[in-house]
């Protein structure tokens, strides 16, 4: 069939790149959506484009403020800034509106007037006949008289033909037409369905590359009927695979199918997951590590995977903890102050603060181990570890510990380098190893057995809480003495 010719309002300058994220605000923002996100972000920043936001909230009763605020801020959190926008679809009801009352003008769309029964009975029909469940054309070359009758509207697929996608990572992508059938683009109530509102969206807003997840692959010869339609330009595609388990499987929340802002409550840092999802479906060469200039940079189409990713939780926190140990101090400081005030642990002096990440940067993955790992530094004693004890605080140690002790109470300066010395000098007098003196002394002023070295530990923690730390654990060792 020919199609009428229809000439959407505005023309694209092929000149720039301009990509698009749109997600359904039903839920939170989620890996696979992230990533899509990334990968259109990167491409118009590689070519100097822009970066288009709308919302696809046509699903009115799933769609919720609170969803678009959670997208909005997983975004944010990532830093994926966009250039316009954003856009929701339910504003542009009115735009749908004209669009598909000139493809039933131009003869390209018609009204189907078929009820449910109908349309149920021939889904039986054709499930019992054992042929794929499709709309049978029933109204298409059909006129009705009455005006009040309701209907919806159909897009008039072509029968005969084929469909070719040059797809930049698939390649080229044939689908016969006779196995589209009739497409609804306006349901009964007025609102426009995901086929029509897509091309509409992309064409007004100037889309020049639809990079997506390739679940949408089939759904792309329908959009380019409609697209042809209208004889506005086709934008280029890439369907980049979908993300599963690490099984094979579809991914699920044990395999880390959860929210975005999930990640950055676990203390993940929002460039390590970056760099893991640019990662997850795209290869430059066997490089891993990539600041975001070099994901800009280095970005392309081509180097985008075929087939499906395993998201691995534990190569997520490969990434997280080289980030950690790499990040400037004062930038891997300011990651940090949220999860300590969320923990209660209150800074109150900068500089010690940030000798407290920086003390711990080498022993944890997440920003939340850092937190817990530093709680011993913060706020009110709160024992000690009962196993930890049990194997460290012995009699062998009191004396030693009651020399450090006394020493503590007179040091000065109070320095790393000079705390060290002090429990070589006791342990040298003792006749015993630095270790066999540093773990118990470590057990006793942070009540754990993990801690960074006993040097910088008794630093942080000062003299003060040193003394009443030394003091519980001295007469918790007595006491272990008098009763054995």
């Amino acid at each position: 069939m020919q199609y009428n010719i229809y000439k959407l309002k505005q023309c694209v300058n092929s000149m720039n790149v301009v990509t698009r994220f749109p997600p359904s605000p039903t839920g939170d923002l989620h890996i696979g959506s992230a990533r899509t996100a990334l990968y259109n972000w990167l491409f118009a920043r590689k070519y100097g484009g822009e970066l288009v936001f709308r919302l696809e909230d046509t699903d009115r009763e799933r769609s919720t403020e609170q969803a678009v605020e959670a997208i909005v801020e997983g975004m944010r959190w990532l830093g994926l800034d966009y250039d316009s926008g954003p856009y929701y679809q339910t504003d542009r009801f009115k735009r749908y509106k004209e669009v598909v009352d000139q493809l039933l003008d131009s003869g390209c769309a018609y009204r189907c007037y078929c009820d449910r029964e109908r349309l149920d009975k021939l889904r039986e029909e054709q499930t019992a006949a054992k042929i794929k469940p499709r709309y049978d054309g029933y109204c298409r070359d059909r006129h009705s008289d009455v005006q009040n009758e309701s209907y919806v509207v159909r897009f008039r697929t072509p029968l005969n033909g084929t469909t070719k996608i040059d797809d930049k990572v698939h390649g080229l992508v044939t689908i016969e037409n006779s196995e589209l059938d009739d497409l609804i683009i306006m349901r009964s109530d007025g609102v426009p369905t995901y086929h029509l509102t897509v091309v509409v969206d992309d064409f007004d807003m100037n889309v020049t590359h639809i990079i997506r997840g390739d679940d949408h692959l089939n759904n792309t010869a329908r959009q380019l009927h409609i697209i042809e339609a209208l004889e506005a330009p086709r934008p280029v595609y890439a369907h980049i695979p979908m993300i599963n388990g690490v099984d094979g499987k579809r991914l699920s929340k044990r395999d880390g199918a959860t929210s975005v802002l999930s990640y950055r409550d676990e203390g993940i840092l929002p460039h390590a997951l970056l760099n893991y999802l640019v990662r997850l479906g795209w290869s430059q060469g066997d490089d891993e590590i990539f600041s975001i200039d070099q994901m800009i940079e280095q970005f392309n189409l081509d180097g985008i995977n075929k087939s499906a990713s395993a998201f691995d939780q534990e190569k997520l926190l490969w990434f997280n903890q080289h980030y950690i140990h790499e990040a400037p101090l004062e930038e891997l400081a300011e990651h940090a102050r949220p999860y300590f005030a969320k923990a209660g642990l209150h800074i109150k002096d900068e500089e010690k603060f940030r000798l407290v990440v920086g003390a711990q940067r080498t022993r944890v993955k997440t920003l939340v181990e850092i937190v817990e790992k530093s709680a011993p530094f913060y706020g009110p004693f709160l024992g000690h570890d009962e196993s930890a004890a049990k194997k460290h605080l012995r009699g062998i140690v009191l004396e030693p510990l009651e020399d450090i002790r006394e020493l503590l109470r007179e040091q000065n300066p109070w320095t790393a380098a000079e705390l060290h010395t002090l429990v070589e000098t006791v342990a040298s007098r003792s006749n015993m190893k630095l270790g066999k003196v540093a773990q118990p002394l470590r057990v006793a002023v942070t009540g754990v057995a993990a801690s960074p070295g006993i040097d910088v530990t008794l630093f942080l923690i000062g003299r003060e809480e040193c003394l009443k730390r030394l003091d519980l654990a001295l007469a918790y060792i007595k006491n272990r003495v008098q009763s054995a």
